[in-house]
Protein backbone atom coordinates (compact mmCIF):
# COMPACT_ATOMS: atom_id res chain seq x y z
CA UNK A 1 0.00 0.00 0.00
CA UNK A 2 1.61 3.24 -1.12
CA UNK A 3 0.46 6.85 -1.36
CA UNK A 4 -1.58 7.38 -4.53
CA UNK A 5 -3.46 10.65 -4.88
CA UNK A 6 -4.63 10.66 -8.54
CA UNK A 7 -7.91 8.81 -7.85
CA UNK A 8 -11.37 9.85 -6.74
CA UNK A 9 -11.66 10.82 -3.10
CA UNK A 10 -13.15 7.59 -1.78
CA UNK A 11 -10.32 5.56 -3.30
CA UNK A 12 -7.81 8.10 -1.98
CA UNK A 13 -9.17 7.63 1.52
CA UNK A 14 -8.83 3.84 1.25
CA UNK A 15 -5.32 4.06 -0.19
CA UNK A 16 -3.97 6.54 2.33
CA UNK A 17 -5.67 4.83 5.28
CA UNK A 18 -4.19 1.50 4.15
CA UNK A 19 -0.75 3.06 3.98
CA UNK A 20 -1.09 4.47 7.50
CA UNK A 21 -2.51 1.25 8.95
CA UNK A 22 0.31 -0.78 7.43
CA UNK A 23 3.05 1.52 8.68
CA UNK A 24 1.75 2.43 12.12
CA UNK A 25 -0.79 -0.25 13.00
CA UNK A 26 -4.56 0.10 12.88
CA UNK A 27 -5.32 1.04 16.47
CA UNK A 28 -2.91 3.99 16.59
CA UNK A 29 -4.40 5.68 13.50
CA UNK A 30 -7.44 7.90 14.02
CA UNK A 31 -9.89 9.47 11.62
CA UNK A 32 -8.11 12.77 12.35
CA UNK A 33 -4.82 11.23 11.21
CA UNK A 34 -6.38 10.08 7.94
CA UNK A 35 -7.97 13.47 7.34
CA UNK A 36 -4.70 15.25 8.09
CA UNK A 37 -2.75 13.02 5.71
CA UNK A 38 -5.28 13.75 2.96
CA UNK A 39 -5.54 17.46 3.78
CA UNK A 40 -9.33 17.21 4.03
CA UNK A 41 -11.79 17.60 6.89
CA UNK A 42 -12.92 14.65 8.97
CA UNK A 43 -16.47 15.53 7.92
CA UNK A 44 -15.47 14.89 4.30
CA UNK A 45 -14.30 11.38 5.18
CA UNK A 46 -17.60 10.66 6.97
CA UNK A 47 -19.42 11.52 3.75
CA UNK A 48 -17.87 8.38 2.25
CA UNK A 49 -17.50 6.04 5.24
CA UNK A 50 -19.68 5.70 8.32
CA UNK A 51 -16.76 4.98 10.65
CA UNK A 52 -13.16 3.83 10.93
CA UNK A 53 -14.17 0.17 11.01
CA UNK A 54 -15.64 0.45 7.53
CA UNK A 55 -12.45 2.04 6.25
CA UNK A 56 -10.41 -0.76 7.82
CA UNK A 57 -12.62 -3.38 6.16
CA UNK A 58 -12.41 -1.80 2.71
CA UNK A 59 -8.67 -1.09 2.99
CA UNK A 60 -7.98 -4.66 4.11
CA UNK A 61 -9.96 -6.10 1.21
CA UNK A 62 -8.16 -3.82 -1.25
CA UNK A 63 -4.80 -4.91 0.15
CA UNK A 64 -5.69 -8.60 -0.10
CA UNK A 65 -6.80 -8.14 -3.71
CA UNK A 66 -3.45 -6.50 -4.45
CA UNK A 67 -1.70 -9.44 -2.81
CA UNK A 68 -3.59 -11.83 -5.09
CA UNK A 69 -2.49 -9.86 -8.15
CA UNK A 70 1.12 -9.98 -7.00
CA UNK A 71 0.97 -13.75 -6.48
CA UNK A 72 -0.64 -14.24 -9.89
CA UNK A 73 1.98 -12.03 -11.54
CA UNK A 74 4.82 -13.94 -9.89
CA UNK A 75 3.33 -17.26 -11.02
CA UNK A 76 2.94 -16.06 -14.62
CA UNK A 77 6.55 -14.79 -14.68
CA UNK A 78 8.10 -17.91 -13.17
CA UNK A 79 9.72 -20.53 -15.36
CA UNK A 80 9.57 -23.06 -12.52
CA UNK A 81 8.80 -23.46 -8.82
CA UNK A 82 12.25 -22.28 -7.77
CA UNK A 83 12.04 -18.99 -9.64
CA UNK A 84 8.64 -18.49 -8.07
CA UNK A 85 10.23 -18.84 -4.61
CA UNK A 86 12.99 -16.38 -5.49
CA UNK A 87 10.47 -13.80 -6.72
CA UNK A 88 8.35 -14.28 -3.59
CA UNK A 89 11.46 -13.71 -1.47
CA UNK A 90 12.14 -10.39 -3.21
CA UNK A 91 8.48 -9.40 -2.95
CA UNK A 92 8.49 -10.13 0.78
CA UNK A 93 11.56 -7.99 1.37
CA UNK A 94 9.90 -5.08 -0.44
CA UNK A 95 6.52 -5.42 1.27
CA UNK A 96 7.61 -5.81 4.89
CA UNK A 97 10.01 -2.86 5.06
CA UNK A 98 7.34 -0.58 6.54
CA UNK A 99 4.96 -3.26 7.80
CA UNK A 100 3.99 -2.79 11.44
CA UNK A 101 3.90 -6.17 13.22
CA UNK A 102 0.93 -5.04 15.33
CA UNK A 103 -1.27 -4.99 12.22
CA UNK A 104 -2.73 -8.49 12.54
CA UNK A 105 -3.17 -8.15 16.30
CA UNK A 106 -5.17 -4.96 15.79
CA UNK A 107 -7.38 -6.56 13.14
CA UNK A 108 -8.01 -9.60 15.31
CA UNK A 109 -8.86 -7.64 18.43
CA UNK A 110 -10.70 -4.60 17.09
CA UNK A 111 -11.94 -5.29 13.55
CA UNK A 112 -13.51 -8.72 13.29
CA UNK A 113 -14.87 -8.43 9.76
CA UNK A 114 -11.49 -7.43 8.38
CA UNK A 115 -9.84 -10.18 10.42
CA UNK A 116 -12.24 -12.79 9.07
CA UNK A 117 -11.46 -11.58 5.55
CA UNK A 118 -7.76 -12.04 6.22
CA UNK A 119 -8.31 -15.55 7.60
CA UNK A 120 -10.34 -16.51 4.55
CA UNK A 121 -7.58 -15.16 2.30
CA UNK A 122 -4.92 -17.05 4.25
CA UNK A 123 -6.78 -20.35 4.58
CA UNK A 124 -8.04 -20.42 1.01
CA UNK A 125 -5.93 -18.48 -1.47
CA UNK A 126 -2.52 -18.49 0.23
CA UNK A 127 -2.68 -22.14 1.28
CA UNK A 128 -3.61 -23.20 -2.25
CA UNK A 129 -0.81 -21.09 -3.74
CA UNK A 130 1.78 -22.67 -1.44
CA UNK A 131 0.45 -26.18 -2.04
CA UNK A 132 0.47 -25.66 -5.81
CA UNK A 133 4.08 -24.44 -5.69
CA UNK A 134 5.13 -27.43 -3.58
CA UNK A 135 3.48 -29.90 -5.95
CA UNK A 136 5.06 -28.12 -8.91
CA UNK A 137 8.52 -28.26 -7.34
CA UNK A 138 8.25 -31.98 -6.58
CA UNK A 139 7.26 -32.73 -10.18
CA UNK A 140 10.18 -30.65 -11.45
CA UNK A 141 12.49 -32.50 -9.02
CA UNK A 142 13.63 -29.28 -7.40
CA UNK A 143 11.90 -30.20 -4.12
CA UNK A 144 12.38 -33.34 -2.06
CA UNK A 145 9.95 -36.07 -3.11
CA UNK A 146 9.27 -36.94 0.54
CA UNK A 147 7.55 -33.66 1.39
CA UNK A 148 3.79 -33.56 2.05
CA UNK A 149 2.39 -30.44 0.33
CA UNK A 150 -0.81 -30.40 2.40
CA UNK A 151 1.13 -30.41 5.67
CA UNK A 152 3.83 -27.95 4.65
CA UNK A 153 1.35 -25.48 3.15
CA UNK A 154 -0.32 -25.18 6.56
CA UNK A 155 3.03 -25.00 8.36
CA UNK A 156 4.18 -22.18 6.10
CA UNK A 157 1.01 -20.17 6.70
CA UNK A 158 1.40 -20.54 10.43
CA UNK A 159 5.04 -19.48 10.19
CA UNK A 160 3.99 -16.22 8.57
CA UNK A 161 1.36 -15.48 11.21
CA UNK A 162 3.62 -16.57 14.07
CA UNK A 163 6.07 -13.79 13.26
CA UNK A 164 3.37 -11.24 14.12
CA UNK A 165 2.88 -12.68 17.62
CA UNK A 166 4.56 -10.49 20.20
CA UNK A 167 4.20 -13.27 22.78
CA UNK A 168 6.57 -15.41 20.72
CA UNK A 169 8.88 -12.77 19.25
CA UNK A 170 9.05 -9.79 21.60
CA UNK A 171 9.27 -6.52 19.67
CA UNK A 172 12.04 -5.24 21.89
CA UNK A 173 14.21 -8.27 21.14
CA UNK A 174 13.55 -9.09 17.47
CA UNK A 175 13.41 -7.31 14.13
CA UNK A 176 10.19 -8.20 12.33
CA UNK A 177 11.73 -8.26 8.85
CA UNK A 178 14.55 -10.52 10.02
CA UNK A 179 12.07 -12.93 11.60
CA UNK A 180 10.02 -13.24 8.42
CA UNK A 181 13.04 -13.75 6.19
CA UNK A 182 14.61 -16.28 8.58
CA UNK A 183 11.39 -18.30 8.65
CA UNK A 184 11.15 -18.12 4.86
CA UNK A 185 14.73 -19.40 4.50
CA UNK A 186 13.98 -22.21 6.96
CA UNK A 187 11.01 -23.23 4.81
CA UNK A 188 12.91 -23.03 1.52
CA UNK A 189 15.99 -24.96 2.61
CA UNK A 190 13.82 -27.61 4.19
CA UNK A 191 12.11 -28.48 0.90
CA UNK A 192 14.71 -28.05 -1.86
CA UNK A 193 17.00 -30.70 -3.32
CA UNK A 194 20.64 -29.84 -3.88
CA UNK A 195 19.78 -29.06 -7.50
CA UNK A 196 16.94 -26.83 -6.37
CA UNK A 197 19.16 -25.06 -3.84
CA UNK A 198 21.75 -24.17 -6.46
CA UNK A 199 19.10 -22.89 -8.84
CA UNK A 200 17.46 -20.89 -6.04
CA UNK A 201 20.74 -19.06 -5.38
CA UNK A 202 21.09 -18.32 -9.10
CA UNK A 203 17.61 -16.85 -9.28
CA UNK A 204 18.13 -14.78 -6.12
CA UNK A 205 21.23 -13.26 -7.64
CA UNK A 206 19.45 -12.62 -10.93
CA UNK A 207 16.39 -10.96 -9.45
CA UNK A 208 18.35 -8.99 -6.87
CA UNK A 209 20.54 -7.36 -9.46
CA UNK A 210 17.77 -6.74 -12.02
Amino acid sequence: MGKIYNMDLKNKIVEVAGYLFTKYGVRSITMDDIARELSVSKKTIYQHFKDKDEIVNVATQAHLEQEKKEFDDIYSRSANAIEELALISQCMKKNIIDLNPSLLYDLNKYHRKAWEGFLEFKDDFVKNQIKRNLERGVKEKYYRKEIAPDVLAICRMEQIQMAFDDKIFLKRDFDFKQIQMQLFDLFVYGIVTEKGKQLYHEYLKKHTTN
